[in-house]
């Protein structure tokens, strides 16, 4: 059963014209987003790696391979597959067949430590690993205590010939090019999968702010909120072609939508297994017949670089992205008027940086989203019409069957509009549940089905949402509350500050004292900065409460390969300071 928000006051353009606020939901398997797409994109290109193109057809055949693989070693429904590798061309096709087994899809950061694999190994239950050769001898290690009874290895050397065989292999491993040399035929192994109760994805949560748990989303979800995030942004209906598989009915014309379905092309640094990387930046991209420009690493001069040679029709990813490519030389001189539109998720963007990126690509929409692991990805979005009204420093309004509320920290019954609570939120694309934990399930899913996401925000009379700060993050200095969030935005509008968090720093009278983590830019507003300059600039503009109480100049903010802060690790570095003191 789905629950359909409350419409919006008219007094925003927030609702794309013409779309119903209720989507029909095919009950299909994700196979059948690439069996559609392979029929309909044909042989247009699909993925670029290194200059190597990747069409719909071949992604589909070699998903196919993977497929009958997989079934024929005994791999298939209620198994767990765990893929630690990075973003790469054969990537998609290996997703695929994952599902198209049957199987269920772990995605696994590449850089975890040891310890931090081996566990979440452990706890998805994993029968198989699929990782990349250059880690291959850590991994091994990693692996003793675990479930893994088969390791499928891939490497670079396959991005550029899937027929590659790879070197330094033991007589157990797997070569990746074993699976994507069998046989392309479909033998429809997912056909009696039930999408509303076989697991599609076991997703791990960020971890940011303590231990990753395990988010159980069947086939079904992710179906659901690749339609959501699909027709959003694109003004378009679920459809079925003639064999049954989903696609999507571009509704909205071009005076609305300036990028038609199969014309889109972007660069992607969205991690694969992450859940914006996984719903939007693989299964939206081909669902929407986009060409994907694979960059296995954010090298902000090759993006660039990339830009103007494949004409990139649109750019996202997460804040510290845009930060990055602000500072390129030569960027504000670019031709970029080929760039449509502008999405960021991950992280809320500061406004600072939403004005500079709209005076350099004028021709573009830009939009934030929001969503967590939990609501498997998407849960709000800014209009992509051309006539929405986009609200900077919001993250837009709940989109399809999707409802937001805004609950006492405390808990309670919702706020009214204009009140700071935490975000709670309700709709098909909310998670099961937590793998083998109920209690943390029903700690954060009530008895109604409301998800309590422990982020802090407010809705605002025209029903759009703003992010001010993770529960967990907030702060409390002598009783008040005091939310980082508010105080970075200030700091990004500092001339000469590249980056920037706050964190507390543990005091035995206040409770907690606001310190904030700088990066100074390259240039000579940054090299004037001082900690003292700083603290002025934002302590001028808040009340006595939240003033900074220190500024620590740092080389990097750390970040998880999906582009969120690690206030972790900058709390950490203070409790450290303060046993050493």
């Amino acid at each position: 059963m789905t629950t359909v928000q409350s419409a919006p006051a008219p007094a925003a353009a927030s609702w794309p014209p013409g779309l119903p606020r209720s989507l029909d939901y095919p009950s299909v398997p994700v196979g059948s987003i690439l069996r559609a797409a392979v029929r309909r994109w044909g042989d247009r290109t699909a993925f670029i790696d290194h200059d190597v193109p990747l069409s719909f057809t071949e992604m589909g055949d070699r998903a196919h391979a993977v497929a009958a693989w997989l079934a024929d070693s005994g791999v298939g429904p209620g198994d767990v597959v765990a893929v630690h590798i990075p973003n790469c061309r054969q990537y998609p096709p290996l997703y695929y067949g994952i599902l198209l087994a049957g199987a269920t899809f772990s995605p696994t950061n590449p850089l975890l430590p040891a310890a931090d694999l081996a566990a979440q190994l452990t706890d998805a239950g994993a029968t198989v690993l699929v990782t990349w050769d250059q880690v291959l001898p850590f991994v091994r290690g990693a692996l003793e205590q675990t479930p893994v009874r088969t390791v499928v290895v891939t490497g670079e050397a396959h991005v550029l010939d899937f027929a590659a065989r790879l070197d330094g292999l033991e007589d157990s491993d797997v070569d990746l090019a074993d699976l994507l040399a069998g046989d392309p035929t479909d033998r429809h192994l997912d056909a009696h999968l039930d999408p509303a109760e076989a697991l599609a994805h076991l997703a791990y949560t960020g971890g940011t702010t303590g231990v990753s748990k395990g988010v159980e989303l069947p086939h079904r979800n992710v179906v659901t909120n690749v339609l959501q995030s699909g027709c959003w942004t694109s003004g378009s209906l679920p459809a079925l072609d003639e064999h049954g598989d989903v696609t999507l009915r571009q509704v909205l014309g071009a005076d609305e939508i300036a990028t038609r379905l199969g014309e889109a092309r972007i660069i992607n640094l969205t991690p694969w297994f992450h859940a914006m990387g996984a719903i939007g930046y693989l299964n939206g991209m081909v669902m929407g017949g986009t060409m994907t420009v694979i960059h296995m690493r954010f090298d902000p001069v090759r993006y660039v670089e990339d830009m103007a040679k494949y004409e990139v029709t649109s750019i996202g990813g997460a804040p510290p992205v845009f930060v990055a490519l602000l500072q390129v030389p030569g960027f504000a001189e670019a031709d970029l008027s080929n760039v449509r539109g502008i999405s960021s998720g991950a992280a809320p963007l500061a406004k600072s940086l939403i004005d500079k990126m709209a005076a350099l690509m004028p021709n573009a929409t830009i939009g934030e989203g929001y969503g967590l692991t939990e609501v498997t990805m998407q849960a709000t979005g800014n209009p992509s019409f051309r006539s929405g009204t986009r609200k900077a420093g919001t993250v837009g309004v709940p989109i399809f069957d999707t409802e937001i509320t805004i609950r006492p920290l405390g808990g309670g019954d919702p706020l009214p509009a204009g009140e700071r609570g935490e975000v709670c939120i309700r709709g098909p694309q909310v998670m099961r549940g937590y793998a083998h934990r109920p209690e943390a399930t029903a700690e954060v899913i009530d008895a109604d089905g409301w998800f309590h996401s422990g982020d802090v925000g407010i809705l605002d009379e025209d029903g759009y949402l703003s992010i001010v700060d993770r529960t967990k993050d907030m702060l409390l200095y002598k009783g008040y509350n005091v939310f980082p969030r508010e105080l970075e935005e200030i700091l990004f509008a500092v001339p000469g500050v590249g980056g920037a968090a706050v964190v507390g720093r543990p005091d035995e009278e206040a409770g907690e004292l606001p310190v904030a983590y700088v990066v100074r830019k390259d240039d000579a507003d940054g090299a004037a900065l001082t900690a003292e300059s700083v603290m002025t600039a934002v302590n001028d503009k808040v009340t006595p409460y939240k003033r900074l109480r220190d500024v620590r100049f740092i080389d990097a903010i750390p970040v998880s390969a999906a582009g969120k802060v690690l206030k972790r690790e900058l709390a950490a570095r203070e409790r450290e300071a303060m046993a050493e003191g």
